[in-house]
């Protein structure tokens, strides 16, 4: 039964609503008003992205503590002439002060950066079209296996006779490395594009152009990002190789100096100068993977 307002405002239960009479309306809910009469605005809730963030600078953080209680454990293990942070964070001082580190660090990076830059550049159409034409990848290919087994070291003394000692074989070492890793992973994501999405495209009327700028780019682009990061740990490997055997400069060199010394300090503060900028550089990578492949589905 509904209730029906009287004259003075009040509700009489049990009698049918009057044409003419207004019933109350209902009360809104929600949380009750504070006491100054105003309502308490609600703070912004994080949104998905920002708890993403949050949970993996916790995990960051959380993995560097730990591995630095790691190191301090093995420094005080009885390990023979292992160094601890706090050394090793001293060396890293006097090698900024005087600007060797800075030299060195500049000096790898160059070379890293000119190879990479190079081999990746050329690998990506060269997988393209390894992996769009059968013919042309069954006569390529062998090759490519065949030179991505050889170890970038073991062509180094090869590159210093046939192009001399300066700039020039270091960077064709890094080229290779980077080179061999990225057309591999290129011409196998073009070969792993679904069919189905490639048959559908030409029923709908599209060319080979239409089919390839449309369908395969897009979908070989993970594979692209993933060879390109490895790649670039493969650059950071030959560089270093390449400076042991053959620089006046670097952070390869600087080790192999200190390594004639039983210096462990500099050899590890040059060690984790290059995990440093390698992880900087990968997380660009994994940044640049993310943003051209939001339509890839992620756990």
């Amino acid at each position: 039964m509904s209730a029906r307002l009287t004259g003075g405002g009040r509700l009489r239960d049990g009698e049918p609503a009057a044409p003419g009479d207004r019933e109350a309306p209902p009360r809104p809910a929600g949380p009750k008003p504070a006491a100054g009469g105003e309502q308490p605005a609600p703070g912004p809730a994080p949104s998905g992205r920002g708890r993403r963030l949050l949970v993996s600078a916790a995990f960051g953080a959380a993995s560097a503590v730990l591995g630095l209680l790691l190191w301090i454990a093995l420094a005080a293990g009885g390990v023979d002439d292992f160094p601890g942070p706090v050394p090793v964070a001293r060396r890293a001082g006097t090698l900024l002060a005087d600007g060797t580190l800075l030299e060195d660090a500049w000096s790898s990076l160059r070379r890293v950066l000119t190879g990479f830059a190079l081999g990746t550049a050329l690998a990506v159409p060269v997988g393209f079209v390894l992996g769009w034409y059968p013919v042309v990848r069954r006569l390529v290919e062998p090759w490519l296996q065949f030179f991505r087994m050889v170890p970038p070291l073991a062509i180094i003394p090869l590159a210093i006779v046939l192009m001399g000692i300066d700039e020039k074989p270091k960077i064709f070492v890094i080229f290779l490395a980077a080179f061999l890793t990225s057309v591999v992973s290129t011409f196998q994501g073009v070969v792993a594009v679904d069919v189905t999405l490639v048959n559908a495209a030409r029923v709908l009327g599209a060319r080979d152009r239409q089919v390839f700028l449309g369908v395969v780019v897009p979908a070989s682009t993970p594979f692209i990002l993933v060879g390109m990061r490895v790649g670039l740990g493969a650059s950071w490997a030959t560089v270093v190789a390449a400076e042991l055997i053959a620089a006046q400069g670097g952070l390869g060199f600087r080790m192999q100096q200190a390594q004639l010394y039983n210096d462990l300090t500099t050899i590890f503060v040059q060690l984790i100068a290059i995990g440093t900028i390698g992880l900087a550089m990968d997380r660009l990578l994994l940044l640049a993977e993310r943003r051209l492949t939001q339509w890839q589905e992620r756990r």
